[in-house]
Formats: C-alpha cells, structure tokens, sequence
C-alpha cells in the first residue's frame, strides 16, 4: 500500500515535492507505527470484508480493523469469529494463488474480546495470520496487560512474521482522576517490556465519556470535554515522553452525515479562495461544512498540537482528510533537516524567515517529520491539504491557476 496511490501520476507530481513510499505489513515497525493513519473500524459480521479488501472498495484506505468486540452483539460473537475466519481465508487464498499481492492489501488488525478468543483465532488461522498485522486488545488495563502481551509474544514464537498487538486505553482507572497515574503508570511499565510488539497505543473516548453520560456533538471537540482533555493529557505525558515513547493515535470521531448548525463553522473562506480560487474554494469549503467535516478537520490538527499520530474513523468519508492533514509541508521539511544536519547545538533562524529552530529542544520533532515525510510525503511549497483535497473530492472543481 501507498499513501495517495489513487492519485494519477501527473497529480502527485504536481502535489508532491517528496513522494510517499510504498508500505505492508513488514514494513520496520517505528515506521509502520506512524503510517497507520486513518484506520477504519468495521464488524467482523460484514459479509464482503474480503472482496471490500480486494476490490480496493474504499479508496484511500491503508488501514482497517475487523472488530469483534463493541461492533457486534454479545449473541453474535460464534458466527463472528467464523465470518472473520472465512474472509481472512478468502483473502490469503488470493494471495497464495497470485492474484493480490500483500502489498495491495491494507494493514489489517482483528479487535477480540479477550485473550481466549484471540487465541481461538490464531490456531484457526496459523499460517493464514500472515493477511493480519495483528490484534487490537480493548478494554486494555493493568490486570489483563501481562496476559494479552505473553499470548502475543507466544503467538509469535510459532511463526515466521510479526504479529503486532494494539492496546485500548479505555477504562474507568484510566479516566478516573484519583486512579490515573497509578494505572498509566502500570500499563506503561508492562507495555515497555514488549515494546518491539506494540505497534502502538490507542485510546476510547467514546468509552471514557461513556462513563460520565457524556457524548459530544459535532460542532464541539474532543479536546473541549474537560474530563476527556485532562485524561488524553495524562496519556501523552505518560507515553510520548522522549527516550521511551510509544505511538499515540488519536480518538475517534464519529459524524458522518448532515444537520443543523448550531455554532459557527470552524473553517475560514479564504485560505480555500487563495488555494482554489474563489468559486472553486467556497464550494470544496462548504461541501466540508454540509457534512460536519470541519469538526473532523479541527480535531485532527489538535490532535498533531497534542503529540497525537493517526485517528480512529468509522467511516469511509473520513479517510482523506485525516490522510490530507498528515502530509509534511514544505516548511516543516526544511525545518527539520536544517535542525538534524546542523554542526552546533545552538539557535538558527528558519529559512522561512518567520521562527526560530532550536537544535536540541527540536530534534526529537524533527525525527517524528522525516519519519511521516516517509509514508504521507511532502507538498511542494504552493500546496497544502486543501490542494489535496480539492484533487480526491467528490465535487470535481477546476484548479485557478
């Protein structure tokens, strides 16, 4: 898979000063850890996984999970895990046969409902497991931590490939103010031992507000639910800290459709005039406004504020943009090798002529950037993701030139 790959050769040429590089399952885990991106969540109950996988159904989509916890009933769950198995199957059938290739597919994880049922899973699978990248483990918590990770470690004692694993923080302990650091604290410390098999960690903000009653609205953000804003705080601060840092994807944002307003929109006209033009860059602006996708917008660029890498989506509209707002812009580029190539460890002036690089405060940032330059690429300096949303948008708008 590539980022981007849907784009025509002429089109990335003009966008791209760096082009994304190609990614699978195999791909060296710090690298793989960050292209993730916009990973899509759908029920293992879904008849047409594998030929949705095949067929390329969704465009834009490098990452998906097959859930078979909260997406489906508690009475579901036998006929769940067959339906999984059979389309995993299907899928590495066509693989072994020639007629899809791994890298064509996109990274896949199964979310299971505990430990059993992931080891249900791979020995029906075996050797089939090479269609997965591994298994999403909810409901992640001090008490189940050392179990999930041993059977995973076990898990890949016994095959030739790597099976990652991905934790959900989503738990009382962990939202809960008088037992957060405690429980952070303790996952961190289990989680640290089987680094080389988190490929990262996630977390539940629909299961946090759960537990308050609480469920935002798509004028608002995450980041404006106090209790839920404190808690990402204390996530960040626990697993992103320098020397012994974990990937941290961003909550899930759950609007899709269309409705009534009732603040502002969140998306200025004029940065889409000046892209676009004017007609063009007022329609692509309201096409993102008639289906709430300035909320999703906002969310995503605080989420890159606040440490965080990717986002959990439960719907296809959501891809490109959550993979728009990951390319690496010109200036950060230049910023970043300036800072990584500098012979001193003093303060430079940015060739942009508007800030300040700090060569050891920026370096950790700057690592983090050529990563991301790697899979999502770079604009060249006249582009931004309205450029690139203007190119993959269902309205087909003509560039002002």
């Amino acid at each position: 898979m590539r980022h981007f790959d849907y784009l025509l050769e002429d089109e990335r040429a003009e966008l791209f000063s760096i082009h994304p590089l190609p990614i699978n399952r195999s791909t060296e885990k710090e690298v793989l850890a960050h292209a993730l991106g916009a990973t899509l969540y759908m029920p293992a109950m879904r008849a047409t996984i594998s030929q949705d996988v095949m067929t390329k159904k969704h465009e834009g989509l490098i990452s998906m999970v097959i859930c078979l916890e909260d997406a489906i009933g508690d009475h579901e769950v036998p006929e769940a895990e067959q339906s999984l198995i059979r389309q995993v199957r299907d899928i590495s059938s066509q693989m072994r046969h020639g007629l899809i290739h791994q890298d064509d597919i996109p990274i896949m994880f199964v979310r299971v409902r505990d430990v059993a049922q992931m080891n249900r899973i791979v020995d029906e699978l075996q050797e089939d497991l090479i269609c997965l990248t591994g298994f999403v483990f909810p409901k992640f918590t001090s008490r189940n931590a050392e179990e999930y990770l041993e059977a995973l470690e076990s898990c890949n004692r016994h095959i030739s490939f790597p099976v990652y694993g991905m934790p959900i923080l989503e738990s009382a302990d962990v939202i809960y103010k008088e037992t957060r650091t405690a429980e952070l604290l303790s996952i961190k410390n289990t989680i640290d031992k089987y680094r080389h098999l988190v490929l990262n960690v996630r977390m539940g903000a629909t299961d946090f507000s759960s537990l308050f009653g609480l469920r935002r609205g798509p004028d608002v953000s995450i980041y404006d639910i106090s209790t839920i804003r404190d808690c990402i705080g204390d996530i960040v601060n626990m697993f992103t800290r320098q020397g012994s840092e974990h990937v941290v994807s961003g909550p899930v944002w759950e609007y899709f459709g269309t409705g009534e307003r009732l603040l502002k929109p969140q998306l200025r006209q004029s940065p889409f005039e000046q892209k676009l033009g004017g007609s063009s860059g007022r329609r692509l602006r309201q096409q993102l406004l008639n289906h709430w996708q300035d909320g999703l917008i906002k969310e995503v660029l605080l989420d890159k504020e606040n440490g965080l890498t990717g986002k959990t989506i439960i719907h296809p509209s959501h891809i490109k943009i959550v993979h728009s707002l990951a390319v690496i812009t010109r200036e950060e580029y230049e910023d970043a090798c300036t800072i990584l190539q500098s012979q001193t460890n003093g303060v430079t002036k940015s060739q942009y002529a508007n800030k300040m690089n700090e060569i050891k405060p920026h370096t950790s940032w700057a690592k983090k950037i050529m990563i991301k330059s790697k899979v999502y690429g770079v604009f060249h300096e006249h582009n931004n993701f309205i450029n690139l949303l203007a190119r993959t948008s269902n309205i087909q708008l003509q560039y002002s030139r």
